[in-house]
């Protein structure tokens, strides 16, 4: 009985047979009967039906029985040294006839990439965002599918994304094309692609590096820096509008799509129009005042004492010839802020409505950081009104610019951020504590929105006199007071406006519902 053989034209089954009959020289002659390797291979029969027959595998096994010894699988060397095609295996049949597959193909492993911004995800407007890059081959090296993985390029970009309520604004068509579905071959790098919205802001993309191999095991990291622009809008969602940050990592294998790990940030920008500040022309260990106002004029609304320090001075440290400017003005803003919110003065305001005085109200400033606390006293006693209630919110006024509106006359939103209520009646003097919550937006203005703060007074007065009356018993009782059961009432409001400007983004960040770190798997 002839064995089958290969057709010669197959080169892999051509290579097999002469490693396999290099090997064959040291076995007895009856186990020199086994099929080639073509017939052996499933990846030859693969390539080569012709030569699948199964009629090897009966004969194989009565040879190795009749030498006598157990059948051991023959390995055929892969790699360029033996000339046969990686992953390459013989198949060799055991002691009952059966073919056993020792055939491995190799496994494509994946690649980690992991982002982390270090410092926090929230950031002031002109301060400079580092994010650490790590791409990881996560096989050990021990492992037998383990092998080096290739990156054709990798590239960093972050930017603005905005989205609109249908309902509440109209804009004009985008020019823009969608960006939805990605070809296997395409090489474009669109950080917003599939999401919904505009890119309104967008920075330079920074190529991280291009062909990078990574070994089982091994890891590289790389950094990556951007200068937060200063006249964009600051990060919020809001009933209207929304504007979301993001720093988005974009990486391409050979013929593949581009996977996209997407990073979302926290953005606080000063009230006003932002512009860019000239360079300073003398050495100085921090930028001069003039110049942060320059480059945040929100802050040039408020009065600073041109003899206080406001810029942190130590005489043993030396100012180091790399220190960037922009971040030496953006610690400068978060001391003018510091500055601007806590200097106190005194500001009182008559209540009363069209029947006479109902009291004061007392508040020790009008401009505030988000995380502090909004404090406010009323004296009833100089009143001719009795108050029976009071209620105090804290709320945000989200308004579309006229020309974005979908109906004329829409109304504005409110959001109630916190609340305090109290009945006062009897009461001569009451007091209030209302936080700003940290993960709020400050007041802004932008071409489509506007966002200011306020507090909302509601107050409930009686429209008769005391309104109580005194209920006599024994000599020996005491005096009950009790309240009348109906009682004609008057209620009237009252708005104050307040402006709260951004806080430390390190502060901010310990409550930020986005992540430092985040990952995907490519």
């Amino acid at each position: 009985m002839s064995r089958p053989r290969a057709p010669e034209s197959c080169p892999r089954v051509a290579e097999c047979n002469t490693s396999v009959a290099e090997r064959s020289r040291a076995l007895p002659s009856a186990a020199r009967a086994l099929p080639s390797a073509a017939e052996r291979c499933p990846s030859s029969a693969e390539l080569c039906p012709s030569t699948a027959d199964p009629r090897w595998a009966a004969e194989a096994s009565r040879a190795w029985c009749g030498a006598g010894r157990r059948a051991r699988p023959v390995r055929v060397v892969s790699g360029p040294e033996a000339g046969v095609p990686e992953g390459l295996r013989p198949c060799v049949p055991d002691l009952s006839g059966r073919a056993i597959r020792v055939c491995s193909r190799t496994v494509q492993a994946m690649i980690e990439v992991l982002a982390k911004l270090g410092r926090g995800p929230v950031f002031l407007a002109g301060e400079v965002l580092e994010c650490v890059i790590t791409f990881t081959n996560p096989l050990s090296a021990s492992s037998t599918s383990a092998s080096s993985e290739m990156l054709a390029w990798a590239s960093a970009q972050i930017h603005c994304q905005f989205h609109a309520s249908e309902n509440r604004v109209a804009l004009p068509p985008s020019d823009g094309s969608k960006h939805d579905v990605q070809a296997e071959n395409e090489t474009v790098f669109v950080p917003n692609r599939g999401e919904r919205g505009q890119c309104i802001l967008s920075t330079p993309p920074k190529i991280l590096f291009c062909d990078l191999r990574l070994d089982p095991g091994e890891s590289k990291s790389y950094s990556y820096c951007e200068t937060l622009p200063v006249d964009g809008p600051p990060s919020f969602r809001g009933q209207s509008v929304k504007y979301v940050y993001k720093l988005t990592i974009g990486c391409q294998r050979v013929n593949s799509p581009i996977k996209l790990l997407r990073v979302p940030f926290r953005v606080l920008v000063l009230h006003g129009k932002a512009t860019r500040c000239p360079p300073c022309t003398h050495r100085q260990a921090a930028p001069c005042p003039a110049d942060t106002l320059a480059f945040f004029p929100g802050l040039k609304d408020y009065q600073f004492p041109q003899d206080e320090a406001v810029a942190p001075s130590n005489p043993f440290l030396e100012e180091e010839e790399g220190l960037k400017k922009d971040s030496r003005l953006a610690d400068l803003a978060t001391e003018l802020l510091m500055v601007a919110t806590s200097r106190r003065s005194l500001h009182l305001y008559n209540i009363s409505n069209t029947r006479g005085k109902v009291g004061t109200f007392c508040i020790f400033k009008t401009v505030y950081k988000i995380g502090e606390d909004v404090i406010g006293t009323f004296n009833f006693s100089e009143g001719d009104i009795p108050c029976l209630q009071f209620s105090v919110s804290l709320q945000t006024e989200e308004s579309i610019q006229e020309e974005f509106q979908r109906r004329r006359g829409q109304p504005v939103s409110f959001t109630m951020h916190a609340r305090h209520q109290e009945s006062c009646l009897h009461t001569a003097q009451s007091s209030f504590s209302l936080p700003i919550p940290l993960s709020s937006t400050p007041g802004f203005t932008t071409n489509i929105v506007s966002l200011k703060w306020r507090l909302h007074f509601e107050f409930v007065t009686s429209g008769e006199s005391a309104g109580t009356c005194l209920v006599r018993g024994s000599q020996s009782e005491a005096v009950t007071w009790t309240g009348v059961e109906q009682m004609e009432v008057d209620t009237f409001s009252w708005d104050l406006p307040i402006k709260v400007l951004p806080t430390n983004p390190i502060l901010a960040s310990y409550v930020s519902q986005f992540s430092s770190t985040n990952s995907i798997t490519i």
